[in-house]
């Protein structure tokens, strides 16, 4: 066994040889957040807050860990998010991540700002793939990648909605991290414990784009790319964009960014088969609720009508579990993967993989749940202080989503609504979707905690 996996026995210890590898400014990027960080450390420490009732007796000798999403079998519920800049990482990153996630039965999301392509990720016959974009300012931009996701293969469509302005990420303003990477002196100096990183990225670094932006003629540099880019996001974006975009993406559509549970239910209305309940990583809004927190509010939301996939400070098999019981159906591991895919590539990211699978397995067999399925609000903690006052907020949230969304379907009978003087996409009386006709994604019906169209 490599030297790097003994001592990688667990996420905490991965991401500390990650921190290792990688320069300061580069590992800042990956691991920090926006502000004082104060949603960022609150998306892991949140999951402290909830107890398991292991209930031993009547348990199984093997567990079955495998779920459904959107008609995929998956081997656990747990998938890559879209997380940018993988390539800067290892050379060819995001190839290497997706890999080892197809390896592993598991799904890869490429992110809008990849090093490589879209069509050059779907040349590696790696499936299944989905892809992450924005509503852009220009509409036409935002449908093209649509098409171009589609031409290439693309399963399902993820539309973030929470980086319509870039956050306040202060880790990077102290070490003036841009794109390609610059060293100061000090970087350099410490460069002698991070020869690894440097002798691999040597040819990769020079090269480094963003690969689904890249002009025909290839004039641009990477400075006006980059600052071209932050532009081209909509603050303005309306739920009428999204429900456009129902129309012509045929396949899974989701949101990544939802909090608030009057969101989910405008969502579900909107046509939309699932969300990630996410503050991207805590780099965004600081002061943000963390995933879990807002989670079991969004899911009561929903009822069932949506995936709901919980994307923020998993880093543990109890974590999945803890996040399924409050109505997750699936789970993401972004950072982790990015931590095992700086410290060893490809096989960095298989391993994340396997320490979860053991761990999640593990923490099943404790609690005497056989398979996905049994995991339930049950073994959690009841009675408590902690999981009252959470159970409560999420009803209370849940009934003021459903006024809100009402209210703000009247106002937009009456003329009212949206701010831009347009009619805004409301919900219908009878609950469905209003607007596009349902697509063969629409209709679904939940099994258990599995997925199936």
């Amino acid at each position: 066994m490599p030297r790097w996996k003994r001592r990688a026995y667990n996420i905490a210890a991965l991401r500390a040889q990650a921190r290792r590898v990688l320069p300061r400014a580069v590992f800042d990027f990956v691991d920090g957040g926006a502000g004082d960080e104060h949603t960022l450390r609150r998306n892991a420490s949140a999951f402290d807050d909830v107890a398991l009732y292991p209930r031993p007796i009547g348990g199984t000798r093997e567990r079955d860990l495998s779920t459904t999403l959107f008609g995929r079998q998956l081997s656990m519920p747990l998938i890559v998010p879209p997380t940018g800049l993988a390539g800067l990482l290892w050379p060819d990153g995001e190839a290497a991540s997706a890999s080892a996630a197809t390896k592993a039965g598991s799904i890869y999301a490429l992110s809008h700002g990849s090093v490589c392509s879209l069509e050059e990720l779907a040349e590696n016959d790696i499936e299944p793939l989905w892809f992450q974009t924005y509503i852009f300012k220009d509409r036409g931009l935002t449908h093209e990648m649509a098409a171009r996701a589609e031409a290439a293969g693309y399963e399902a469509l993820i539309v973030t909605i929470d980086t319509q302005l870039l956050g306040n990420r202060e880790r990077d303003i102290r070490n003036g991290f841009v794109i390609p990477p610059t060293m100061s002196a000090r970087e350099v100096a410490n460069m002698a414990t991070k020869l690894g990183w440097l002798f691999r990225m040597r040819h990769v670094i020079p090269n480094i784009t963003f690969g689904n932006y890249r002009r025909p003629d290839g004039g641009e540099d990477l400075t006006a790319l980059a600052q071209r880019m932050l532009r081209l996001p909509d603050p303005g974006m309306q739920w009428r964009d999204i429900a456009d975009l129902r129309a012509v993406w045929k396949g899974p559509l989701l949101l990544k960014g939802i909090l608030h549970p009057a969101d989910a239910v405008e969502a579900v209305a909107n046509g939309v088969d699932g969300m990630f309940v996410s503050n991207h990583g805590g780099r965004q809004l600081d002061g943000a609720a963390s995933a879990l927190d807002a989670l079991p509010a969004v899911a009561e939301a929903v009822g069932g009508r949506a995936a709901v996939i919980l994307d923020g400070g998993i880093r543990r098999g109890a974590h999945i579990v803890k996040a399924l019981a409050l109505g997750a159906d699936c789970c993401t591991v972004g950072r982790p993967q990015f931590w095992g895919l700086s410290v060893a590539g490809e096989a960095g990211v298989s391993h994340v993989f396997d320490i979860f699978r053991r761990e999640l397995d593990l923490t099943m067999g404790l609690c005497g749940l056989p398979n996905i399925a049994s995991i339930g609000p049950d073994v959690l903690a009841r009675g408590t202080a902690t999981e009252t006052a959470r159970l409560a907020a999420a009803s209370e949230a849940v009934a003021a989503a459903a006024a809100a969304v009402v209210e703000s379907g009247n106002a937009a009978e009456n003329g009212g609504g949206d701010g831009a003087g347009e009619k805004a996409v409301p919900i219908a009386e009878t609950g469905g979707p209003a607007g596009p006709e349902p697509t063969r994604y629409g209709d679904w019906e939940r099994k258990g905690r599995a997925i199936d169209f």
